[in-house]
Order: C-alpha cells, then structure tokens, then sequence
C-alpha cells in the first residue's frame, strides 16, 4: 500500500537575482536554480518568461515589489518565503537585478537563518552597470572616470541619500537608482555644485523592447525627461561617461553653436 502522503522535501532557499529585466540576462546558475525550485516568489521587475523555466508543478507567487506601489510589505514577504519552504521544500526567491544592491536580500538572508532554514545567494546582473553598458555607456572609462557611486535616489525618510551630497562633488560616475520622482531636487544638487552642463542620461525600462532612453546635461534632463514622458522605472546616469552615447555628440554640437 503506498501513502498518500507527500515526500517531504528539506526547506531550503535561494535568492536569485534575475538581471535587469531582458529574461535572457539571467545567470545560467540562476536558471538552474529556478528549474529546481518548488516555489518561485518573484518581483515586479522579474520578467515572466523566467516563470517557464521553472517546473510546471511549481508554485508562482508575485510579491510585487515596485517603488511607490509595495503591493506586499518587506516583513510579509519574509514570512511567506518561510512558510512555503517550511511546507514545500525549496523556494526561490526572484529578485531584479542583483539581490544585493538595494534589494534588501540580506533581511531574507538574516529572516532564513532565524528559522534555520538555509539560504544560498545567486547574484545577478546589476541594473546600474548592465543598463548604462547596454547604451554603451560605460560607467568608468580612461581618462574620464575612474570610479562609480551607486547611490539610491530615496531613502526609508523620503529624504535624498546624504552620500548624493557627496558623490556630486565627485568627478565619478553617479548612477541613482528609484530617482526618477527626485530629478528637479537630484539635479539641483549638481547645479549647486557649478555642473550645470555635465552630461547626463535617463534610461527607463533598460534591457527591453520598450526601453527609452533621453540623453542630455544636467540643465536640460529635468525638461527632457517631461518631453519624452519619462515613468518608472528608470535609472539616471551622471558624468563625462554620457559624452560617449552616439545621441551626444549631437547635443555637444547644438550647445557649443548656441553659446558661441
């Protein structure tokens, strides 16, 4: 007589990271992960077509996460990634880009090993490097930048992050991340700093069919951005690096007729 109770199966998590949002760039590792999962837990930003990839018994659960519309609190999120390892076995957790760079992977990292349930990191392809270098910007390049902040364009207070301050003094590449609701103010820091004619870029959607991009200097960004109807999410790139983008040289020209 067989039972008809299920295998149990040892809980078990892993965070992956899915990339910037084209499926494709998801790491290998990470889509072998997903073809073991149970459970797949996944964001707003995760592309569906990774959900494929996953067994067709497993469990799909979307958490989103999306800035200005949380429809699931982190602590919610911590429970339910718990609780289906608990009872299912093993339970991806799918995270845009990297888990590690604002995507509070690390409160799940510390949530899991509260209940001794142990968790496994799978980086992924970061949104603030991928992005830019999709558009052919590199973040640092020989003679015009040789570092790069990463900086979240809002912090838990709604507040602008105090290293933003910092980091406009800089002559590095400044990516901020979730700053798109914070141009006029992000951008007022710069020209506080006398960079009123820095190159600067605005690439929402970065990766996919819809990806816009507006290529400009920090005097003109807050414009162009209305112009081209700009909406999250969108990633805003700071520095020299933007001179590189083919669109630039265009704008380069027009400002040095306009100021002759």
């Amino acid at each position: 007589m067989t039972s008809s109770h299920p295998t149990y199966k040892q809980p078990r998590i892993t965070l992956v990271g899915a990339g910037p949002g084209d499926a494709e760039l998801i790491t290998l590792k990470g889509l072998k992960a997903l073809q073991a999962a149970d459970v797949v837990l996944y964001d707003a930003l995760v592309s569906e077509e990774l959900l494929a990839f996953a067994p067709e018994q497993a469990i799909k659960v979307y958490v989103g996460k999306r800035s200005g519309e949380h429809s699931q609190k982190q602590e919610a999120i911590n429970q339910l990634m718990v609780d289906y390892a608990l009872n299912y076995g093993h339970v991806v957790r799918l995270k845009g880009g990297d888990p590690f760079v604002f995507g509070r992977g690390y409160e799940e990292l510390e949530f899991a090993a509260a209940h001794h349930i142990p968790a496994t990191v799978i980086p992924g392809i970061s949104s603030s490097i991928s992005v830019p270098g999709l558009q052919q910007i590199p973040v640092t390049h020989r003679g015009l930048s040789e570092s790069f902040w990463v900086v979240t364009g809002t912090t838990a207070s709604g507040q602008l992050s105090a290293d933003l301050y910092q980091a406009v003094r800089s002559n590095a590449t400044i990516v901020v991340l979730m700053g798109l609701h914070k141009l006029a103010e992000i951008t007022a820091l710069f020209k506080a700093e006398g960079k009123h004619h820095l190159p600067a870029a605005i690439i929402q959607n970065g990766s996919m069919p819809d990806e816009k991009v507006v290529i400009g200097t920090v005097d003109t960004l807050v414009d162009l951005a209305f112009e081209h109807h700009i909406k999250a999410p969108a990633i805003l790139v700071f520095g020299q690096v933007v001179s590189l983008h083919p669109q630039f040289r265009t704008i380069h020209e027009l400002h040095d007729y306009t100021t002759r």
